[in-house]
């Protein structure tokens, strides 16, 4: 395998630029969902299938809460309704993966913060189990850490990708680190990750969203970089990266999905308007993706464009 290294990180204007230049917009739709109360869903995750029924899971809260539950639903005639019988689970922003065949779930958990009088804390939670049903938590990341993504890698071993802010990543950066198994997954062994080179410059911030394996054994990773404007609104783009497990080393980052490529969109508030947050993505044949998102803190949408992972199999 061979890998083009990112030298130094780019901003979101130059990101941007390359992405205009391309003038590659896709096939986009809104995903709708059935609920007997008027909460928005958000933040998906790619449909996966769980017993035989395809399944979604989202965040769903009300317009002015920040409390919210992942809930799993089913497509039933092409409709999203929730599945009978399934947990609703106290988090947000979830993501899934599979690991020695077992469904892995994890969101972000959210308390009343230790230290900061009336000010929420965070930190990202996993769930495991055969199915849907029978997820239990099993383990923590580290306090105000979002992002934190799984993958179990060809030889067994798991490849987990970190979001440190604060002293150790700033405004939001990505680490890796590679444990032997889930027992391995704790606050201790991710606070030990190391830190991608030339990822984000230092007013700007990213992370992960989900990772998989590509044919010649590189690591693609979809994720998102952001970026605040003069005004103090957020500017969110789905982005990709791929990563070298054996070296460390990342290709350039590129942007592959943006807010308007999306039709007219509710939104949470008007500093979120321009923010999309990647859920997940399949891989579909003739060389093309379908790519689910959130959008602007109220909706879900899904969007067919270019294999974004080609360029780095090829």
């Amino acid at each position: 395998m061979s890998l083009d290294i990112s030298s130094s990180a780019q901003s979101v204007e130059e990101l941007l630029l390359e992405y205009k230049s391309k003038n590659s917009r896709g096939i986009a739709e809104k995903i709708n969902f059935i609920l007997e109360d008027e909460r928005d869903v958000y933040n998906i995750t790619a449909v996966f299938k769980d017993e035989g029924d395809l399944i979604i899971a989202g965040r769903v809260e009300k317009r002015d809460s920040e409390l919210s539950e992942v809930i799993f639903f089913r497509n039933i005639n092409d409709k999203w309704t929730k599945k009978e019988n399934t947990p609703n689970l106290k988090l947000q922003d979830p993501f899934v993966t599979r690991i020695k065949g077992e469904l892995i779930l994890g969101g972000v958990e959210v308390y009343p913060h230790p230290t900061v009088q009336n000010a929420l804390g965070y930190r990202t939670a996993f769930y495991r189990g055969e199915n849907i049903n029978s997820l239990e938590k099993f383990t923590v990341g580290p306090q105000m850490m979002k992002d934190i993504r799984l993958l179990e890698l060809n030889d067994g071993r798991i490849l987990v990708f970190t979001r440190p802010q604060g002293e150790i990543g700033g405004r939001g950066t990505i680490g890796y680190i590679v444990i032997n198994s889930l027992e391995e997954l704790n606050e201790e062994n991710i606070m030990k990750a190391k830190l991608l080179s030339h990822q984000f410059i230092e007013s700007e911030w990213g992370g992960a969203n989900e990772l998989r394996i590509l044919n010649n054994g590189l690591i693609g990773v979809l994720g998102h970089i952001a970026k605040f404007d003069d005004a103090g609104n957020r500017h969110y783009y789905s982005m990709t990266f791929a990563f070298d497990v054996e070296t460390g080393q990342t290709s350039p980052m590129k942007i592959i999905a943006i807010r308007n490529n999306f039709g007219e969109a509710a939104y949470k508030r008007k500093d979120l308007i321009d923010v999309i947050f990647s859920g997940g993505i399949l891989r579909q044949e003739e060389g093309k993706a379908e790519l689910y998102c959130g959008i602007s803190d109220a909706e879900s949408h899904k969007i067919i464009i270019d294999d974004p992972f080609l360029q780095y199999e090829n």
